[in-house]
């Protein structure tokens, strides 16, 4: 976290709360006809609730917010790994881009631009395409009866969608905080592993009674207790989980600060698409070859990029003529 000399600890860790008014301005995902709606819900939403909650108050419930639904989301997505293979969860996260946008309508009444829901169905379908065309097969094992129940599969897809639609409202909120408030990726980094490690640690630590999926402990150990246990039995698994945090943490740099400055429908489209962008990379040094569904679908991911950057370069080039013709007559 970057700060000014002299700054206060609070105006460092993003406490300082001073409200934007960019609620007024174009978003950088490409909504221009929400600029005008947003400000009033936004204006009418701070009104409302100015008497009995502060603006720290509201952003730290906000943080807390994300926290919470990343600290539920994660179980959900590792336990449909019990009923369905794991390349139909790969196949399933690919539409991750349609419950981003959809949360973000339903919980912030944010519209987009026309063509911004053209580009997530082209991405989306060609991600599909993609995922769906490859060569990967589940593997046999001693679960697989119960893997190939239908009964298990509807639960293992509803696993997911929990996980990928709680995904969406963690990116929505996300998308809301940096829009109403200046605080930078790094502070938001910050404190929502603060409340994501507080709220595990409770998870961890509390002798709960048997919760499906969020703490399947049937024992009165607790997991934290499980967890240890586990790793005095293999003690070479500390090198590698301090590797996986450090690695992490370097990730959350990058994923934090692409949410501040691009939003959440850009950082997912990223996530998504790194996985092609391997494969077709690996065809190129390593002479591996794709399916002719795999390129059809990596074209119509390609047409869906293409479309956004020339939206992007069309509204650049038009703010430029503008700013131009304002010089002029200065």
């Amino acid at each position: 976290m970057r700060g000014e000399r002299g700054s206060s600890p609070c105006s460092l860790l993003g406490l300082d709360v001073v409200t934007t008014n960019a609620l007024s301005k174009e978003k950088t995902d490409g909504s221009r006809s929400t600029k005008v709606s947003s400000n009033e819900r936004a204006r009418k939403a701070d009104t409302a609730t100015s008497g009995w909650r502060s603006p720290r108050s509201r952003l730290l419930l906000g943080y807390l917010q994300c926290s919470l639904f990343i600290s539920i989301a994660a179980p959900f997505g590792f336990a449909s790994l019990s009923h369905i293979t794991y390349p139909t969860m790969v196949l399933a996260k690919s539409c991750k881009l349609v419950p981003v946008m959809i949360m973000n309508i339903i919980l912030y009444r944010r519209r987009f631009a026309p063509h911004k829901y053209l580009v997530v169905a082209m991405v989306t379908t060609g991600i599909t395409m993609f995922m769906f065309s490859g060569k990967e097969r589940p593997s046999k094992g001693s679960n697989e009866s119960s893997s190939q129940s239908p009964y298990a599969q509807l639960i293992g897809i509803t696993y997911v969608l929990v996980d990928i639609f709680l995904d969406g409202a963690v990116n929505s909120t996300q998308d809301e905080i940096f829009l109403r408030y200046k605080v930078t990726g790094q502070q938001m980094m910050f404190w929502m592993n603060i409340f994501s490690t507080l709220l595990t640690l409770i998870l961890g630590t509390l002798p709960l009674p048997y919760i499906p999926v969020l703490h399947p402990s049937t024992d009165a150990r607790s997991e934290l207790a499980s967890a240890l246990a586990f790793v005095r039995e293999h003690p070479s698994i500390v090198v590698p989980l301090l590797q996986f945090s450090l690695t992490s943490a370097l990730g959350q740099l990058f994923i934090f600060e692409t949410l501040q400055h691009f939003g959440s429908l850009t950082l997912v489209t990223i996530t998504l698409t790194r996985k092609m962008f391997t494969m077709i990379l690996s065809v190129l040094v390593y002479s591996h070859w794709l399916t002719a569904g795999q390129w059809v679908g990596a074209t119509i991911v390609f047409a869906g990029i293409s479309v956004e950057a020339w939206v992007k370069r069309k509204d650049v080039h038009a703010k430029r003529v503008i700013e131009e013709k304002e010089k002029a007559k200065i």
